[in-house]
């Protein structure tokens, strides 16, 4: 009751105190009347607010009672520092009080921390308090309460925190102190054992200081009425996603008004920073989180959008990352195509605008190209570089060139009719887009340029281009927009021819880029091999510099795991270029005591423990002297391999658990699957189990020969504790299949398949085992196919079981797998996946980068392994074990170049009259030979012989 009279006070009284008399109100001040004997009389109303303000004092006094302190921070001994890899904190008693924590990032990513047993019982709401000083630069700076478990944790975040040199207060509210991770069910914080005060790196200006300290005095909790959660205010992308539903469908992108939409990335090797997207409807966005280019059409006095016409998209030669998306409407089509040239940093994209005319009439239409404050990265996407708005606050248009908020330009190569700072809808109205109206539009002069502005940044303004199209003609239209913005650019003179001729030039430098290995199939088979070529592009472009990441939005930052997988794709195609590039600048990211870090970004190398890591390391350096034979660049590496083997090592030694946990890498959330608590999995083992096998070969390569022997003991040892492992989680939890933890019995085919490629275990496991995990996900897929379960969305990785499938011998069901997952390209045209594909196409949802070169990796090394793989278990090479035998009707298939350990590797293969003709075009020498495998059988090719003829059963 007391609590309850001292809240309703207090709502009543403060508002007056706080606002109706300004802030210095002191109450009834000018109600008081002199007495005798000096004695002052308030009248009525001053007696009630006179009575209100010692309730408030009364109250307050209250609350202060109710304040307990959790810690005076005045004792360092009962706090423990703590750090990441290669971070160094301590924890000190400061010299005007508190408890300061000094930390040095040392040029790696990470936190430092100071940590202590603090049993805390949260009431249902309450505010927390504490004093803090110090000197750093942005970081983000969290307050933790972990419970008993030590799983579960609730966080308070304050990102870009700099501290003051003098004491401040800062107080945290209940309802601004979440669930940050954990497997509990009931999120709700009622009591916990530890607290912590972390400093989270955040990235940083080149030359900032990695250093600083931050002081902690007097933690407070006080109870307090449980807080309403507030309505929060419109944001951005929903105010826009409301005002399409009330308009007309093509007035805004697809992705505003709820539909998904896909798109693809536009750009140079390198460049990632700088890549555009295309989405399938003809809008680019210019460059990462910024603007949009969309195209209209004017014609006949109608505004033509994406929603009034049929679409469809290409790209140049079926295969080269020069997408297009054409319009159709009638005789009339539109033709958008976006293409990037020049270097990283440096690049410039060029867009090309075909307007057509198949009819036996000429057609007087407008083009119409607006700069939108819309990404194509669509509002569903919230990872890392949040969709949806982009921001203009500004247009200039000065004749020759439109200036974005004074740091893009968009340059067209011909002279336009006239700039509208107007929105799409609003087009028809403004002066020169309709007949007759150019007059009222004056020509901006470079003293007085045609300008938008909008506070909200929701400026929009449209470049209008009035062509007359010939009948069975076209107009050509283009737009350059360099990545730097102080770029001078000439108008050609023959707009036309320009486009032209950079075009042909970028296309033939990427075909140089991706036809390095030459696969010819019959036209029924081309989309596999287009898609394959596609893939290696999406690597070349999502990579920043040297560094391979699966994305240019979502996911632009490094993991070792992604890229070591892109680098076997590579090596098979001809890129030693670039997978030396990357290793090279990888591996001096591995902390000093041999961990691999599992991603590099910005801020360095990232300490969570994902125990995959060192292995795929490992695999990376030797992939690179597999495929290059490159001995200077091995012994430069080799360092790195011992260090990232004794680092497993004491991994393994740590785990001396009962089976089935014995001996394994420690717990870790590579998996995302197991991101709330982290599981002992199977994929981390199998990771490090290749690891270990590819440290002791290129030991053996290099003549180390106590390495190789120590290196091969520990992979002897490891091999058995996790085949021991296996069986043991199998018996426990009753299953008959590879499980994907070792405490959980889950199953995860997608995960297993890395014991099998590149794990190279495929032989050692139990056969039923291995064989099962797979039948049960056959079983699976099938049922999902024909429609006998419910789903609603999956990752694409699951391109990984085609490998599979092929090693396993199953070629029909490689069949159709392949059918099902090329019927989720989106758009198929454009030869790609995005991280989630849903059912429903149309079903808005987080899609993850599109195209994700993670998977388009995975693809790739599965659509490589149709036509050639190596046999782990005897090192030969198995060709056409995934060829379908209808491709080998007529002049049946063709590779040439295909990269391998052991060389370049040719071959043709065709059918007739029941016999099967191979010619080795490009001989090699493998261990085991060379296999060919046809549905029937399998036939060794011995004896030096490059010509084969079989007769089929």
């Amino acid at each position: 009751m007391r609590r309850s009279r001292c809240r309703s006070l207090q709502t009543f009284v403060a508002p007056a105190q706080a606002g109706a008399h300004g802030p210095g109100f002191r109450p009834r001040d000018t109600a008081t009347t002199d007495r005798p004997g000096g004695l002052r009389r308030y009248d009525a109303v001053g007696k009630s607010a006179l009575f209100a303000l010692a309730l408030i004092a009364s109250c307050a006094a209250s609350a202060t009672d109710r304040s307990r302190s959790l810690d005076r921070l005045d004792d360092a001994s009962a706090w423990t520092a703590a750090h990441t890899d290669d971070v160094s904190a301590a924890v000190s008693k400061g010299p005007d009080g508190g408890l300061c924590l000094a930390f040095d990032f040392h040029g790696v990513s990470g936190s430092a921390s100071m940590r202590r047993t603090l049993p805390v019982d949260f009431p249902a709401g309450f505010a927390l308090s504490f004093r803090v000083k110090g000197h750093m630069p942005p970081n983000t700076l969290q307050l933790k309460f972990i419970d008993d478990s030590g799983d579960n944790v609730w966080w308070h975040q304050t990102p870009g925190f700099v501290p003051s040199t003098a004491w401040k207060p800062l107080d945290i509210t209940s309802r601004q102190v979440e669930f940050a991770w954990g497997p509990v069910k009931d999120r709700t914080l009622r009591r916990t054992r530890d607290v912590e005060f972390m400093v989270y790196k955040e990235a940083q200006p080149k030359g900032v200081a990695d250093a600083g300290e931050v002081c902690f005095d007097d933690l407070r909790l006080t109870p307090r009425a449980p807080e309403a959660v507030p309505v929060p205010p419109p944001t951005p992308n929903a105010m826009i996603e409301a005002r399409a539903k009330g308009v007309r469908r093509g007035l805004y992108p697809r992705g505003f008004s709820g539909e998904q939409s896909y798109w693809t990335i536009v750009g140079v090797d390198g460049g990632s920073r700088d890549s555009a997207l295309i989405s399938e409807d003809g809008a680019v966005e210019t460059t990462r989180g910024g603007f949009s280019i969309e195209p209209f059409l004017i014609d006949g006095g109608r505004l033509v959008t994406w929603a009034d016409v049929e679409t469809t998209q290409s790209l140049r030669d079926g295969y080269l990352p020069m997408p297009s998306v054409t319009w159709k409407r009638g005789a009339l089509s539109l033709t958008t195509t976006a293409f990037a040239e020049g270097h990283p940093g440096s690049s410039s994209l060029i867009l090309a605008y075909r307007i057509a005319n198949d009819g036996a009439t000429a057609r007087d239409v407008t083009l119409a190209l607006a700069a939108r404050p819309f990404q194509v990265n669509p509002p569903t996407q919230f990872l890392n570089a949040p969709g949806g708005i982009a921001a203009i606050h500004d247009m200039a248009w000065d004749g020759r060139s439109l200036t974005v908020d004074g740091t893009r330009k968009l340059i067209p190569l011909q002279p336009t009719t006239c700039f509208v700072p107007a929105s799409p809808a609003d087009l028809m109205k403004a002066g020169c887009a309709g007949d007759g109206g150019m007059s009222r539009v004056p020509s901006p002069t470079a003293s007085a340029p045609t300008r938008a502005h909008n506070a909200d940044g929701l400026a929009q303004g449209a470049l209008l281009y009035r062509v007359h199209v010939p009948a069975r003609g076209h107009v050509d239209l283009g737009v350059v927009v360099p990545s730097q913005p102080g770029t001078s650019f000439a108008r050609p003179g023959n707009a036309s021819a320009w486009l032209a001729e950079h075009a042909d030039a970028v296309a033939s430098r990427w075909r140089d880029t991706l036809d390095r290995v030459s696969i010819t199939v019959p036209k029924v088979a081309q989309p596999i091999v287009d898609t394959m070529k596609s893939g290696i592009a999406q690597i070349l472009m999502s990579r920043d510099g040297p560094a391979l990441q699966p994305g240019t939005r979502s996911y632009s930052r490094t993991w070792i795991r992604d890229g070591a997988m892109m680098l076997e794709g590579l090596l098979r195609t001809g890129h030693e270029d670039v997978a030396g590039e990357f290793v090279r600048w990888y591996a001096p990211h591995q902390f000093s005591n041999g961990k691999v870090p599992c991603c590099v970004d910005a801020r360095g190398s990232d300490p969570v423990p994902e125990n995959d890591s060192h292995g795929e390391l490992v695999f990376a350096i030797a992939e690179l002297w597999r495929y290059t034979h490159d001995r200077a660049a091995a012994k430069a590496l080799y360092p790195h391999v011992r260090k990232a083997v004794a680092y497993m090592d004491a991994l393994r030694a740590s785990e001396r658990q009962p089976l089935p946990l014995y001996g394994l890498m420690p717990a870790s959330i590579s998996h995302e699957g197991y991101s709330a608590k982290p599981m002992h999995s199977y994929w981390d083992d199998f990771w490090a189990l290749k690891g270990y096998d590819d440290a002791t070969d290129l030991a053996q390569a290099l003549g180390r020969d106590d390495d190789a022997k120590a290196f091969g003991a520990s992979r002897d040892a490891f091999r058995t504790d996790l085949h021991a492992s296996i069986a043991a989680a199998v018996k426990r939890k009753g299953i008959d299949f590879i499980p994907g933890a070792a405490e959980l019995g889950d199953f995860d085919a997608t995960s297993t398949t890395i014991a099998v490629s590149p794990g190279g275990e495929q032989s050692r496991l139990p056969q039923p085992l291995l064989h099962r995990t797979f039948e049960k996900y056959w079983e699976d897929f099938v049922a999902r196919r024909d429609g006998k379960r419910d789903w609603d969305d999956y990752t694409p990785y699951e391109l990984r079981t085609v490998a599979t499938f092929v090693r396993l011998g199953w070629r029909d069901r490689v069949t159709a797998l392949l059918d099902f997952f090329f019927a989720d390209r989106r758009p198929a045209a454009w030869n790609q996946w995005a991280e989630v594909v849903g059912r429903d196409p149309r079903k808005p949802r987080f899609v993850g980068d599109m195209p994700h070169a993670w998977i388009a990796s995975d693809y790739v090394r599965s659509a490589l392994d149709l036509f050639a793989y190596e046999r782990d278990a005897d090192h030969a090479v198995v060709l056409a074990a995934g060829v379908r035998p209808a491709w080998l009707e007529g002049d049946g298939i063709a590779v040439r170049d295909l990269r391998t350990p052991y060389g370049r590797l040719g071959y043709t293969l065709k059918a007739k009259g029941g016999v099967v003709e191979l010619v080795v075009t490009q001989p090699i020498e493998p261990p085991g030979g060379l296999v060919l495998s046809l549905p029937s059988r399998e036939v060794t090719v011995g004896g030096g012989s490059t010509r084969l003829d079989v007769t089929l059963p």
